[in-house]
């Protein structure tokens, strides 16, 4: 009606999601895989630069760039896959989790394992190694069957489902051909070497957290930008054509070398990320919040990463006469498009499930901006970026100083992570004092 004005719409934390609140996992659950991942994260660039010598030409072998990137890998990216999914997938499936217990179980056969992975690739030390990874086996074998159980009679996000199926998949194949890599150290019996070896880094990378990576952000990016959900037909041919290049890097793992078929896995990678971006390109110009932060600025900068992880493996397979390109398409491909991205998300994510949660019993919850403000982010923007250009040039040059220097920015930018993620949990344990108290008076 003329002269009246329409009240702004206003969004409450959790109301997006729709009844996801009564699917709230306990906030000892996700929050502390998420905390054991931002303690590993300080871990990761510690052994980077207790290995600084070895990592410019670094091309595999135990030691301590192996356990740096492990801790990235198992202990960043990994324990936060987990962390998310058993909050996130819920979401997607709409039926709750079925053992919360099982998933804090899991958390403690998974965190020492890791730790004892990381050490016994470092000392080194295979008997440890061979310990640790059956510790880890175990737990991933477990969050396996947790994820199955919910993915089995899901009903609605079948681009999200999809993803999870394919990550379950690949997960498996991972397991078998990470212990075998694991074992052959220990003099165990497995999988030969260079199929193991072809096997782990695209099911690690590509398929298991690539795969949960994508999914997922059909979940958050939407979530976080207050959009319309997603187009599912493009979702889903994303995750067919990611599915074809994972089915094609495992046949070329097969039957070494297999380039052509190795072509075939790019070519099909690089045709999943173009429809992903499709996608989430509709949800940022949809949504209702156009100011979306810093940690979006990670989120861009993990996708163009992914992109350039695509131009160097197919380098890679064409055999480009660069000596040190494998260890360039390392750090591109982990630490740069998957922490890069992780860390972008956690940002966003760690704040909203805190305001979630201290919302029980209140009208008034707290914003999870005003749970994440401070500096601490802002270093972290820094740091971080500044570390993995300081890396990528170490590798340029065969510089071992330069990779001190890395390790030394992002050991800064983990410390402030971790320093968020403490301000956060302290934030949200006294609003839900505040909550207390009030409904104590009341």
């Amino acid at each position: 009606m003329p002269g009246v004005t329409k009240k702004p719409r206003t969004i409450r934390p959790g109301s997006y999601l729709g009844g996801a609140l009564g699917r709230l996992l306990p906030a000892s659950i996700p929050f502390r895989y998420f905390g054991a991942a931002a303690v590993y994260h300080v871990l990761a660039w510690v052994a980077l630069f207790a290995g600084a010598t070895d990592v410019p030409r670094f091309q595999g072998g135990l030691g301590w760039p192996l356990a740096a990137l492990h801790l990235v890998t198992l202990g960043v990216l990994v324990m936060t896959a987990i962390g998310a999914s058993m909050q996130l997938v819920p979401v997607a499936t709409r039926q709750s989790l079925h053992s919360p217990r099982t998933a804090a179980a899991i958390w403690w056969l998974y965190v020492p394992g890791v730790a004892a992975t990381s050490l016994g690739m470092g000392l080194p030390s295979p008997p440890l190694l061979a310990f640790g990874a059956s510790a880890v086996a175990v737990a991933l074998a477990t969050f396996a069957v947790v994820l199955a159980r919910n993915l089995l009679g899901a009903r609605g996000m079948p681009s999200v489902v999809a993803h999870g199926v394919a990550a379950w998949l690949s997960l498996a194949v991972l397991l078998v051909a990470a212990l075998s890599l694991a074992f052959a150290y220990a003099g165990g019996h497995g999988l030969p070497r260079a199929v193991a070896l072809a096997l782990h880094v695209p099911f690690a990378a590509f398929g298991f957290l690539g795969m949960l990576a994508l999914g997922l952000s059909y979940i958050v990016v939407p979530l976080f930008t207050l959009s319309e959900p997603i187009d599912e037909r493009l979702g889903l041919a994303s995750c067919a054509f990611a599915v074809a290049g994972l089915c094609a890097a495992g046949v070329a793992a097969s039957m070494l070398p297999g380039v052509a078929w190795r072509i075939a896995a790019v070519v099909a990678g690089a045709a999943a990320l173009a429809l992903h971006l499709r996608v989430m390109r509709a949800a940022l110009r949809s949504g209702m919040r156009r100011d979306l932060g810093p940690a979006f600025h990670f989120v861009y900068a993990g996708w163009a990463l992914l992109a350039l992880a695509l131009v160097v493996a197919l380098a890679l397979v064409l055999r480009a006469p660069l000596e040190r390109l494998p260890t360039f398409f390392g750090v591109v491909l982990i630490a740069g498009w998957l922490l890069t991205f992780v860390l972008g998300v956690l940002q966003r994510i760690v704040p909203f499930l805190a305001s979630m949660h201290a919302a029980r019993g209140r009208h008034l919850p707290p914003t999870p901006s005003s749970l994440a403000r401070g500096a601490p982010l802002r270093v972290l923007y820094v740091a971080h970026f500044v570390a993995l250009a300081l890396l990528a040039l170490a590798i340029a040059t065969d510089r071992a100083i330069l990779v001190h220097a890395a390790a030394i920015a992002g050991a800064i930018g983990a410390l402030a992570f971790a320093l968020f993620f403490a301000n956060v949990m302290r934030r949200m344990a006294e609003a839900k004092a505040i909550a207390l108290a009030g409904s104590a008076t009341a």
